[in-house]
């Protein structure tokens, strides 16, 4: 079967108001820009995002905040976001962080169709606010929901016609387990191959759990960089 798509705003032609979307990536590291910035232009509202962090100001996912198309995002770090910052503070966005840890089992659980289990992360902290917890041979664990999703927009690093997908390296994150984690997966790549052209041993996305794929326009590749002060008395 072919699934490719002409470009990023085919693919999300059907991405409506309200959707709940899982974006891969790591920092800016492996994200899906080219989908990123469809969404933008499309201009959908009152978005659901799952993600690892919203990006930074006016990259990535930060695009998205810009632009106030989020509504409720699930992610584990928004430390070099001042935007969201200001957002939550002023109580335009609804924030829920989770432990890193714990949110890749949630979405792997949610990709294998169990629905929730236990774990000793978050124990007597607000993460545990609300929800029920039990003992373990003598150890407290509280019980965590699977996340699943409408939509889960992914980037790797070469795809086949059918949907296959290898990721490269650092950029492999979250976007192998979101792929299975959602209603539709659609897949943006750098490298769009015939079938066949990929070794079926190195394919970390079989193709059954792609909907969509096509190939990226521009990557712009950007890193985060770290700042920091100098030590007091250096010039």
């Amino acid at each position: 079967m072919n699934k490719v798509v002409n470009n990023a705003d085919d693919a999300i032609r059907d991405v409506s108001d309200g959707a709940v979307i899982m974006i891969g990536g790591f920092g800016l590291c492996g994200m899906p820009e080219n989908l990123i910035r469809a969404l933008v232009r499309r201009g959908t509202k009152n978005l659901h995002t799952i993600s690892n962090n919203v990006g930074i100001d006016g990259v990535g996912n930060g695009l998205l905040l810009a632009a106030g198309q989020i509504a409720h995002h699930i992610g584990t770090y928004v430390g070099e976001n001042k935007l969201l910052e200001e957002m939550v503070l002023q109580g335009t966005i609804k924030l829920e962080l989770i432990p890193q840890g714990t949110f890749a089992e949630r979405i792997r659980a949610g990709g294998a169709g169990i629905p929730a289990f236990y774990t000793p992360t978050g124990v007597g902290t607000i993460v545990a606010e609300g929800k029920e917890t039990r003992q373990f041979e003598g150890r407290a664990y509280v019980m965590e929901r699977g996340l699943t999703a409408d939509f889960a927009f992914v980037k790797a690093w070469k795809g086949d016609r059918q949907g296959n997908l290898v990721y490269r390296k650092t950029a492999r994150n979250f976007n192998p387990v979101m792929a299975t984690a959602a209603k539709i997966t659609i897949a943006e790549v750098e490298h769009l191959v015939e079938v066949g052209e990929l070794e079926p041993d190195q394919i970390h996305t079989p193709s059954v759990f792609v909907k969509r794929i096509f190939q990226g326009e521009l990557y712009e590749r950007r890193i985060e960089r770290r700042t920091v002060s100098k030590a007091a008395g250096s010039r």
